[in-house]
């Protein structure tokens, strides 16, 4: 490919896949609203640009063939920061991507899509949406345009619903951790595969106790490699009884399914980035 643009360059995940995109282009436009990135990678460029700014977006995507999409706000915000970053910001970047000819988008959705379905249940790619904050309601607007835009205009869409991409520090991440190798992998499977029309993809590892189906995720060849249940002994041990009264271990979002809305999320979980 000639030119990628990612969005979000500047953010935890995007940081991660700054280097393996650059290599799969000639050149990796790396965008986000940040001043600066740091140090480029050979054949990176960087250009600062708001999601809600339409013109910004149909500048930025001028001869790319391709959109990884992980901008916008990754914690539940109050509605107006959610809308304009992961609403109006997801609406400018199809729009602009249409008009000059890209031809997919790989976009970072999340497990908040359909975060208040009861974890005791797997869920697949076609389970209904049911978010759990105005954070997981952006992620089902953009699920449902990209949709739109692949029916209507022929763009093609790989939706990652991401689930827990960070140390697993917590007893739900023994089975929804994605590990950053396999999230390194399977974004370049989306970019990669010669075609995917429209598509969920949950971003899970192989993990024993992972609680989605993801055999659906087999024909862009995503095979994860690492698993979660190495982790499991420890943070086991260390974590209170299971009680099935609480909705954050029962429910597909965990805290995000009991924080009310417009409050973070994140702030529950005690990520650790590193």
């Amino acid at each position: 490919m000639k030119k990628i643009i990612l969005t979000g360059a500047a953010g935890r995940l995007g940081g991660y896949l700054r280097e393996p995109l650059s290599k799969l282009c000639d050149t990796l436009i790396s965008s986000d609203i940040q001043d600066d990135i740091g140090t480029l990678f050979e054949g990176e460029e960087y250009i600062q640009a708001d999601l809600g700014d339409n013109a910004a977006m149909q500048s930025l995507m001028a001869g790319a063939d391709m959109v990884v999409h992980f901008g916008g706000h990754p914690d539940e915000k109050p509605f107006d920061e959610i809308l304009h970053a992961n609403i109006v910001g997801c609406y400018n970047v199809w729009d602009a991507a249409h008009k000059n000819g890209v031809r997919r988008i790989v976009y970072a959705s999340s497990i908040h899509a359909v975060g208040m379905h009861p974890k005791n249940l797997a869920i697949d790619p076609d389970s209904p949406h049911r978010p759990d904050s105005f954070y997981g309601l952006a992620k089902c607007f953009t699920e449902d345009m990209a949709r739109l835009y692949w029916d209507k205009k022929g763009l093609e869409a790989i939706c990652l619903r991401i689930l827990s991409c960070a140390n697993v520090t917590n007893a739900r991440a023994v089975g929804s951790w994605l590990s950053y190798g396999d999230l390194i992998h399977l974004v370049e499977r989306a970019v990669t595969t010669p075609v995917a029309g429209f598509a969920v993809i949950y971003g899970v590892s192989n993990n024993d106790r992972s609680p989605v189906d993801n055999s659906k995720a087999t024909f862009i060849g995503y095979r994860p490699r690492d698993n979660g249940e190495q982790f499991a002994e420890e943070i086991f041990a260390s974590s209170p009884a299971g009680d099935p009264s609480d909705l954050d271990q029962m429910l597909h979002g965990g805290p995000f399914a009991t924080t009310d809305l417009g409050e973070s999320g994140v702030a529950k979980l005690g990520l650790k980035e590193n």
